[in-house]
């Protein structure tokens, strides 16, 4: 069925409208280019501890960025009751690298720890699959207040990625010093573009100040010198990503347990960007959508793992940037899908989106990741702060989302599986927000002044997706 742009949001919604095909190439560039440093990363560091040549290292590359565009065609367009429907890109979950790399090295590194890898990868996409529908019946453990929380710790965690690339430091663990004056005017001056596009243009120009403020700022490095073309010339013209290239998968308990924890806390992470995501496109979230967005994450981590890639998740900065432009057309994600399948089998393309400085890259991840703390402000604006309990839950769990994030290192002498959890600000935020709400909300309701009142349920932010009606006497009434 075709439909037309022109349509009023009364018969097609803004998420579903289907633009020309030259806004959706645009746009889905757009996506694309905001979204390929972070993409490429997990490859990068995955075959540095493994110690692969750069050829493996190149078919990673390649191989993630094929999938990565399966995964987010899949989320965006779906398939019978696989994929949200919203417009969410899809890439590599940054909890799985330590993972990982553990599991590669005890392996004995090389081809062989790849194999084990895959093989965990695989497994861990099924039961992804499989739990999806019992995972989103807890959708009524997410009122607001966890939501809110959830969306908040990942828009703030995610900014000390985009300082490190604006610096060009070494990864948000190590403190950059010193720091290139003209690396933060890189930042910084792509940052003033799109600011300035979005004051002064409107309509299709300022939807798209993000492309323009990449594309300006990586022209002034190249014209200054510190933006480079070389590798385009000597990148392969065509590559196709086949199944099991480095070899069949193997199949271990250990490694397998270690990246099921790996997707059951992406589910959390996946849940939170759905809701921030539902909040900007002005769509209502249910428990089967949940389900949808995670059996989509399941069977993307599976190709993942036939096609030499690894677990996929939704990817928080281009939430932060459908907030910032409002293009909510999901179809712009699919668009953007279609390229990465295509980067993925023309290195010479792909080498040219990597050409664009960190630094340029890192002033429009900082807009971008902002945008996504502000939706964790306006979904938290709808909890009752008079309410003690919510005031810990938020509070704690803000708190030690930056406890990770600002000290990465005090997971360094966790046990490897507490890792996965305290060596990431959002999955430690989000888990004490989930917590947090159980414990204060469910299992010891206090009044507004935190009293403990008792086997009475605590007054709490209504939940319109639990369909949650407070009385007068503060309970709890299922509507």
């Amino acid at each position: 069925m075709t439909l037309d742009k022109r349509k009023t949001t009364e018969t097609v919604h803004p998420v579903d409208q289907v633009l020309p095909l030259w806004e959706l190439a645009i746009y889905g560039f757009q996506h694309v280019l905001t979204f390929y440093a972070a993409a490429v990363i997990v490859p990068i560091l995955l075959a540095s501890a493994l110690g692969l040549s750069h050829d493996m290292l190149e078919h990673l590359i390649e191989a993630d960025l094929f999938t990565c565009g399966i995964a987010s065609f899949i989320q965006a367009v779906g398939i019978g009751k696989i994929g949200v429907r919203l417009p969410l890109l899809q890439g590599v979950t940054f909890v799985a690298v330590m993972p990982m790399i553990a599991i590669g090295v005890s392996a004995g590194g090389g081809v062989e720890g790849l194999h084990q890898i895959f093989g965990a990868v695989i497994v861990a996409g099924l039961f992804s699959y499989v739990v999806a529908p019992y995972f989103s019946r807890l959708i009524r453990f997410f009122p607001p207040v966890v939501t809110g929380s959830v969306i908040l710790v990942i828009g703030l965690a995610l900014l000390p990625v985009a300082a490190n690339d604006i610096v060009s430091g070494h990864g948000t663990n190590v403190m950059q010093n010193p720091v290139e004056l003209r690396n933060v005017a890189y930042g910084l001056g792509t940052l003033f573009c799109i600011l300035a596009i979005q004051k002064f243009f409107r309509g299709f120009i300022g939807t798209i100040a993000v492309l323009i403020g990449l594309v300006l700022m990586t022209l002034v490095a190249w014209a200054l010198g510190d933006a480079h073309f070389g590798d385009v010339g000597t990148a392969p013209l065509l590559t196709i990503s086949r199944p099991f290239f480095f070899g069949m998968p193997t199949f271990h308990v250990v490694p397998i347990l270690s990246l099921i924890i790996v997707m059951i806390i992406s589910m959390l992470e996946t849940t939170g960007d759905v809701f921030a995501t539902g909040a900007i496109v002005k769509k209502p979230i249910t428990s089967d959508d949940i389900a949808s967005a995670i059996r989509a994450d399941g069977l993307a981590t599976f190709i993942g793992g036939v096609f030499n890639s690894f677990p996929y998740t939704c990817f928080a900065e281009n939430v932060g940037l459908v907030r910032l432009t409002q293009v909510k057309s999901r179809w712009v994600v699919a668009s953007a899908a279609v390229i990465m399948m295509v980067l993925g089998c023309i290195p010479k393309l792909a080498a040219i989106m990597a050409s664009v400085p960190l630094p340029v890259l890192g002033g429009a991840a900082l807009a971008m990741f902002a945008a996504v703390a502000v939706v964790g402000i306006q979904t938290l604006a709808q909890v009752d702060f008079e309410d003690q309990n919510n005031m810990i839950i938020v509070g704690t769990s803000i708190g030690l989302g930056m406890l990770a994030t600002a000290q990465p290192h005090i997971a360094d002498n966790f046990p490897s599986w507490a890792q996965i959890i305290f060596g990431s600000g959002i999955t430690l935020g989000s888990m004490a927000a989930m917590g947090l709400h159980l414990v204060f909300n469910h299992f010891m309701p206090a009044n507004k002044h935190g009293v403990v009142i008792g086997d009475q349920p605590s007054k709490i932010s209504s939940d319109e997706t639990a369909q949650t009606v407070l009385t007068d006497e503060g309970r709890v009434q299922e509507g």
